[in-house]
């Protein structure tokens, strides 16, 4: 059985490909258009899922989209009679869903009428819960979605066993948690799709000086909910504002003035950093985090379950979830590595696969890595049509024959300092890269995050990198050992470790791991070991390899962006490239070229 899921008319357009329930390819639209969180239909993304999984479109038996447009039809309508605007998007919303085969048929090339697959719709949350759940390897766990706004929900909750999952309750529009955290973003000067991260890195320098103010703009209620005090925002009155004309998904402002009223005027994009937008950064974060834990606390009573499947934007919070050990009777969480609407293709998915076609459960998703690759000869054919470059660049490159000496020339330039990117196997799915499309770099040298932003990445001094640890040194070097392999947990970094590894260490004494296991990536296990023998420290600073676009995808994106930034050197496949003023000779170029 062939189902195709798809993401589509919203941010992050995605599609992935289940067959007889096991996931075959996964990835985002913005990895070939590279316009990032890339709206509108998937084209190449279903393309390509279709190549990785071998099949041709008749073979397709089931296309499941995330999106329903019969849910909370009457609060939909209530709405529509007070926000004539709102109605009209949905409309037009609904009216692309319409024609959801059509787009698939477009993008394959052929005539609608040779598809014979279905098209099933599941609910926004649904799908988001089923994305987490039927992957997770869990028998039985609480299941909590949190984002801005789908299917007029922001919020959803129950629980999963077996091959279903009950549904317990919800939390429409216009409560919202992920509009609360994106209106104060724009507050803070923040004004782009997926900006709230930045602000939750800026949260680590700051006091909470207004966290008596954020509990009026969020409430608590003694139900499994929350309330916005809506009088600071003005999404239920206008509506959630976004549209994507230019295919980059645009939110319009959500806040009212009674924020600046009580907080101060609104940051100016592009304007200094002020310690009041650090407090305000702080509170708000930690205002996330009571309203979390409230809400993870009160559905473990419902449930008593010791495990937990999170999705939903709110799900990128990685603090959050870096202190539900500490702060909830939950044990183990999983979140896969696209818990936002990315990932709503795979979760559409399963939920028809599971929920509605009853099949047994026999898919664990324990790896990111579902993206296309690239064989040794496209590399090197790659290498070859930029030897030009190459060498104006003074670059010189071979291939390495072995593992052990591709890992001991890798760990050798991080430890002398070098930026390296790192390009192999499949691309991950998700927003993090994750040792197949990163840039890799020395985190015991404490400048390293200020070369990075000067040479390459040009970021905010307060976003933090991330560092990438051996699994099994988890517990050596942070607070917490709870495996972190998607890079969506924050632990405090033990303190007699912190001057081992200032690079990736937050203001606020934390990181963002990644924790690296040898089966699931075994290279990237091995090129950080090998840095370990020669350091002693099992750790490497990780960003993802791009400058202000997507994540590279291909090959010849990799050589480009290794070509026109600073970086120093390059592991594409098997090859080795490194930038040096010692001359490079054309007969060797041309031999490698050739091999």
């Amino acid at each position: 059985m062939n189902i195709l899921g798809i993401n589509a008319y919203h941010g992050d357009a995605s599609a992935a490909i289940v067959q007889d329930g096991k996931l075959v390819a996964a990835v985002e639209e913005e990895r070939f258009n590279r316009l990032k969180h890339s709206a509108g239909f998937p084209a190449q993304a279903v393309r390509y899922c279709l190549t990785a999984a071998g099949i041709r479109p008749h073979e397709l038996d089931y296309i499941a989209i995330a999106r329903d447009s019969k849910a909370r039809l009457m609060r939909k309508a209530l709405y529509a009679l007070r926000m004539p605007k709102l109605a009209l998007n949905r409309l037009s919303a609904i009216g692309k869903f319409a024609e959801i085969k059509m787009d698939v048929a477009a993008a394959l090339e052929v005539d609608p009428n040779r598809l014979r697959a279905q098209v099933r719709r599941v609910e926004h949350h649904k799908a988001h819960l089923a994305s987490s759940f039927f992957v997770s390897g869990f028998d039985r766990a609480a299941l909590l979605s949190v984002d801005g706004l789908g299917d007029f929900a922001s919020t959803m909750w129950g629980s999963g066993a077996g091959n279903q999952m009950a549904i317990d309750g919800a939390i429409a529009f216009q409560d919202s948690l992920g509009l609360y955290y994106t209106a104060i973003t724009q507050y803070l000067g923040f004004p782009n799709y997926g900006d709230e991260y930045k602000v939750m890195g800026l949260a680590a320098y700051g006091e909470l000086e207004y966290l008596n103010e954020f509990s009026n703009i969020v409430r608590l209620n003694s139900k499994l909910g929350f309330q916005l005090g809506l009088d600071y925002f003005i999404h239920h009155k206008k509506g959630a504002d976004m549209n994507w004309s230019d295919g980059i998904p645009v939110i319009g402002p959500l806040y009212s003035d009674l924020l600046e009223k009580r907080m101060g005027p609104a940051r100016i994009p592009g304007a200094a950093i002020q310690r009041r937008h650090e407090n305000i950064a702080a509170s708000l974060q930690r205002r996330l985090e009571e309203v979390m834990f409230f809400l993870l606390n009160k559905l473990y009573e419902k449930t008593r379950l010791k495990k937990l499947c999170l999705a939903g934007g709110v799900a990128f919070n990685c603090v959050v979830n870096g202190k539900l050990f500490d702060h909830t009777p939950f044990e183990e969480v999983y979140i896969q590595p696209a818990p936002g609407d990315a990932g709503l293709s795979i979760g559409a998915a399963y939920y028809l696969y599971h929920q509605i076609l009853n099949q047994p459960r026999a898919f664990v998703m324990e790896h990111a890595y579902w993206g296309p690759e690239f064989s040794d000869s496209e590399i090197r054919s790659g290498l070859r049509a930029k030897r030009n470059e190459l060498e104006s660049n003074q670059c010189s490159f071979r291939r390495a024959e072995e593992l052990e000496e591709l890992c001991r020339w890798t760990a050798r330039r991080v430890a002398e300092g070098k930026i390296l990117g790192l390009f192999q196997g499949r691309l991950e799915f998700g927003p993090r890269a994750l040792g197949n499309r990163s840039m890799i770099v020395d985190p015991r040298r404490r400048e390293m995050k200020d070369i990075l932003n000067r040479r390459i990445k040009h970021r905010e001094p307060f976003r933090p990198f991330a560092p990438s640890i051996l699994e099994e040194a988890t517990g050596d070097y942070f607070e917490h050992s709870q495996p972190s392999p998607f890079m969506l947990m924050t632990y405090p970094v033990k303190r007699n470790k912190v001057a081992e590894i200032p690079a990736p260490t937050h203001g606020d004494g934390s990181g963002r791991l990644q924790t690296v296991n040898r089966q699931t990536n075994p290279l990237y296990w091995n090129i950080i070991n090998e840095f370990a023998r020669l350091t002693g420290v099992p750790v490497v600073l990780n960003t993802s390899f791009n400058e202000n676009e997507p994540i590279v995808c291909t090959p010849d994106e990799a050589i480009n962006c290794f070509l026109r930034t600073q970086m120093d050197a390059l592991v594409i496949g098997n090859y080795l490239v490194e930038k040096s003023p010692a001359e490079v000779g054309r007969d060797e170029l041309e031999a490698v070229s050739q091999r």
